[in-house]
């Protein structure tokens, strides 16, 4: 029996501090719901969850990036709904105008309406979606991650059939003043119709894409978060079941700390004390 070096008390005080560690631990997992409460707790999963995080906020960029080129891509959509309509009358108001017992002063006011729809033609082919051209034939690109873009074919209005029935951008004039120029008016338009109606399947075409690219990587990017939650999150159940192990361990601890101050007294019976 010794007195100078209380080694019960020693050992139970150290117990004690990894006890009580373990519990400021768990509370700080429960508090902030993340498992990794300090760096060194997993200091790889760390970097790894800090990769995945960048890679979240990439996707979401990409799909917003999506989102404005289905935008503008529906953009195109909506003018080139009004241009099959103007094409339409204009090859009705052609198709009348071929009619012989017309006079010329009948063609003449057919001719008022044709030219404001060939304005109208003109004027849509310069349109622009936050200051990009909705029909050129530039390509439409999108990236969606860091190497991947995806390029897509556009609306082109400004091609030859659409020139030849446009009013400013026309290389040959077209007018429905006259039989003969109504018939071949009516061949341009019905060309300019062909070449609409392929224009219109290819943004259809564009939207199926991006529609399917932005699902794509919605999935990719719920997978990536449950990867990230696996090495960042807490499981509630395990750590309130460990924050209850540790805190009975704490309250023993303390409790066995004080009974190992206590048994030195012991010797003074020794000394007749």
């Amino acid at each position: 029996m010794i007195i100078n070096t209380n080694m019960g008390s020693a050992t139970a005080a150290r117990i004690l501090a990894n006890n009580t560690s373990a519990l400021q631990k768990s509370l700080k997992r429960l508090s902030t719901g993340s498992r990794i409460a300090d760096l060194q707790d997993d200091s790889a999963g760390a970097a790894v969850a800090q990769k995945h995080s960048a890679h979240i906020e990439r996707l979401k960029a990409s799909t917003a990036n999506l989102g404005n080129m289905i935008s503008l891509s529906q953009t195109q959509d909506g003018y080139m709904e009004q241009v099959a309509g103007a094409l339409e009358r204009m090859s009705e108001l052609a198709m009348l105008s071929t009619d012989e017992t017309k006079s010329g002063s009948d063609r003449a006011l057919y001719q008022k309406e044709f030219e404001e729809l060939q304005k109208f033609v003109d004027n849509i082919s310069d349109k622009q979606f936050n200051g990009t051209a909705l029909f050129s034939s530039n390509a439409l690109n999108v990236r969606t991650d860091i190497s991947t873009t995806v390029s897509f074919t556009g609306a082109d209005l400004t091609a030859k059939k659409y020139n030849k029935i446009s009013e400013t951008g026309a290389t040959v004039s077209v007018a429905i003043s006259t039989t003969a120029a109504a018939s071949t008016a009516l061949s341009d338009i019905q060309a300019a119709i062909g070449q609409l109606a392929s224009d219109l399947a290819q943004v259809g075409a564009n939207l199926s894409r991006l529609y399917s690219e932005k699902s794509a990587i919605a999935i990719l990017r719920d997978n990536i978060s449950q990867a990230r939650s696996r090495i960042l999150d807490v499981d509630v159940a395990e750590e309130s079941a460990n924050f209850a192990k540790n805190q009975i361990l704490v309250q023993s601890g303390t409790a066995m700390l004080a009974q190992a101050n206590v048994l030195p007294q012991t010797a003074l019976r020794l000394i007749g004390n």
